[in-house]
């Protein structure tokens, strides 16, 4: 889509954190700078080095590339000449005119350019090879320092260049949004709205133009004078007439537009000199023109806009935000449940509960948008990764307290939901809805699709967020009292005596005795489908039961122990739906929280990834390993935890004692 560029006064964007550095060294720019000149060198980045490696990754390049630095292509190269302007921008042989299009809106933005592109860099004194640049990334600003080595062919810039050939600021540019990617190749194809986010760390917002509201045109209007990065429009006044125009232009700066209003049509003949030196109708350069409002409505399909405030082009009022942050992944067999078509899994995602306390001045209801970006998907395309499908919903849940179970999706519908599931970067979507308790769920259209996101609630009135599946919470039974002399029940007389057998006087199992005892009694059981238990399952059986430390279990160690088994053995049958003899891993999380671990969801993915088989599947040793590891951790934490069983404090001997026991 060609840029649509905006007014003048620019607004200032959000104010950013200070940038984080991204070099591996973990030098900032100066300190790097600085080493260079004193040891007379130019930078180098080993980070994104001058080779095929920082071009393509899944072809040759079919020209034979030859990195230079500016100063070998041209005798007087310049960062900025003459201010950095929408001029500077001229593609190259990469398919990016998405990022051209964001680039050359930037140029309209003095004060979100200076963000991006830090004028205190030059090719005179203090030179030392080496540039930066600060992009936006999932909340936070990054610095991102890059020699100035370039891509050339024939002493020419083959990507993104400036129409004077001795400024750089706009190929260096893209060289560091390719290093931030990956890849030069990482750009091509892609929506103008992703980088101005980049570039700002604003709100997306999209329309399409044969479905825009009637007062379209005053929403464009609305967002160029809050400084947000779409195009320019003015009313002109032609014979006591107002006529509603738009200027357009196409990054590739070869192709216009030929019709009414286009730059040598008979409407201009209408319009006096002086206004149209206003309009610089008569300056307007190569690929850049105007149309009627209506023709762009008609010709064009989608405007993009990047807010630098989440305030709605509908309203007047210009509000001051609260926002809140969460980070968090679709994991395949523990968070990647899908969206709501697929109910076995779909309560698995991850779950935020927002409460709207505050209506908004006036109101009844309380005005928040969410946006929902999913991370680094351009970064991964080398390794195969796609642009996954995404959306979100938003339950009511008055009175609910922790990780909402497959039951209430079954019988609650959503109050709001993102408009569709769809494959962008980044899905946002405004609801008014009235105070109360929320659960919001992010997820893939698909389960078992894996990616990292960043959720960003954006609310007028100050809400109350909070990650649902990040707390840990474990409940203990206090173990059973001994059974006293002459009470035993006849399982435990015929345990006792099967116990002795293979135990010996001393009543005592090693843990291949155990796994014999054990496979003996459990084999004759026929609701429960299993080959055997494992060894290391016994072994760690002995090390949560054995009080004694001599890694043997005695028989009254045993009972108790078996009293445990017999309640999990239970709870693996009742999560068996199929009764195939083996668990879902998505109903791993409910099966321990009924065991009384109610985990967090990185821990949840661990215990996946170390327990479930390929088919995201448990059988029964599995599960009692992780229970039997679980209880083993939670009850050391316990004994030597202080402060409210919070923390423990350990040296690195202690620790690994600890560890290797567990």
């Amino acid at each position: 889509m060609p840029h649509l560029y905006r007014a003048p006064g620019p607004q200032e964007p959000p104010t950013p954190k200070d940038a984080r550095i991204t070099h591996s060294s973990g030098q900032s720019f100066e300190e790097l700078r600085q080493a260079c000149l004193q040891k007379g060198v130019l930078f180098e980045d080993t980070d994104f080095p001058a080779d095929s490696s920082s071009l393509f990754y899944s072809e040759r390049p079919q020209i034979p590339f030859i990195w230079k630095r500016p100063g070998e292509i041209v005798k007087n190269p310049e960062f900025i000449l003459g201010g950095a302007t929408r001029t500077d921008i001229c593609q190259g042989e990469l398919g990016d005119c998405w990022l051209l299009a964001a680039i050359a809106s930037l140029t309209l933005n003095e004060k979100a350019l200076a963000r991006v592109v830090p004028h205190n860099q030059s090719f005179g004194p203090g030179y030392a090879g080496i540039f930066h640049f600060q992009f936006w990334q999932h909340s936070e600003w990054l610095d991102v320092v890059i020699d100035d080595r370039l891509p050339t062919f024939r002493d020419r810039l083959v990507f993104l260049h400036s129409a004077d050939h001795n400024e750089f600021w706009s190929a260096l540019l893209e060289k560091a949004y390719a290093k931030l990617n990956g890849s030069y190749e990482a750009l091509k194809g892609g929506s103008a709205i992703e980088a101005m986010e980049d570039f700002t760390g604003g709100v997306a917002e999209t329309f399409t133009t044969k479905e825009a509201p009637w007062n379209f045109y005053e929403i464009l209007e609305k967002a160029l004078t809050r400084g947000s990065l779409v195009g320019c429009s003015i009313d002109v006044n032609i014979r006591g007439q107002k006529v509603e125009l738009i200027r357009v232009r196409n990054p590739w700066g070869q192709v216009e537009w030929t019709g009414s209003w286009s730059d040598s049509s008979s409407e201009w003949r209408s319009v006096g000199p002086a206004e149209q030196k206003r309009l610089c109708h008569t300056a307007l350069d190569d690929g850049e023109f105007w149309m009627a409002f209506r023709d762009f409505r008609a010709h064009f399909d989608k405007v993009e806009v990047c807010n630098l405030t989440p305030d709605a082009l509908e309203e007047d009022a210009v509000h001051k935000w609260e926002v809140t942050v969460h980070q968090g992944s679709w994991v395949r067999g523990s968070t990647a449940g899908g969206c709501r078509n697929f109910l076995d899994t779909f309560w698995t995602n991850p779950q935020i509960k927002l409460s709207l306390t505050e209506k908004d001045e006036g109101q009844e209801e309380c005005t928040f948008l969410v946006a929902l970006m999913q991370k680094d998907r351009r970064k991964l395309k080398r390794f195969g990764a796609n642009v996954l499908t995404i959306g979100y919903a938003i339950y009511q849940c008055p009175g609910q307290e922790g990780h909402l179970n497959k039951d209430f999706f079954r019988y609650h519908a959503s109050q709001a939901r993102s408009k569709t599931f769809i494959n962008l970067r980044e899905v946002s979507d405004r609801f008014r809805l009235p105070p109360g308790d929320y659960i919001l769920i992010p997820s893939t259209f698909e389960p078992h699709q894996e990616a990292d996101f960043c959720l960003r609630i954006f609310s007028e009135k100050k809400a109350i967020t909070r990650d649902m599946d990040g707390s840990v919470d474990i409940d203990l039974p206090e173990p059973p009292k001994p059974t006293a002399p002459g009470q035993e029940t006849e399982e435990e007389r015929q345990f006792q005596a099967l116990f002795k057998q293979v135990a010996g006087e001393d009543m005592e199992v090693t843990a291949e005795e155990l796994k014999y005892v054990l496979n003996a009694v459990l084999q004759k059981k026929k609701d429960i489908k299993f080959k055997e238990l494992s060894l290391i399952s016994c072994k760690n059986i002995i090390s949560l039961m054995d009080t004694s430390g001599n890694g043997k279990l005695e028989f009254s160690e045993f009972k108790v122990f078996w009293d445990k088994l017999k309640k999990w053995m239970s709870l693996f049958l009742q999560f068996d739906a199929d009764k195939s003899g083996t668990m879902s891993s998505y109903e791993l999380r409910s099966a321990l929280k009924a065991a009384g671990f109610q985990l967090s969801s990185p821990l949840l993915q661990l215990i996946v990834l170390r327990y479930a088989d390929p088919e995201l599947q448990l059988g029964f040793d599995d599960f009692l390993n992780c229970l039997v590891r679980l209880e083993n951790a939670s009850r050391m934490f316990q004994a030597l935890s202080t402060k409210n069983k919070e923390f423990i404090h350990l040296n690195i001997n202690e620790f690994i004692v600890l560890t290797m026991n567990i």
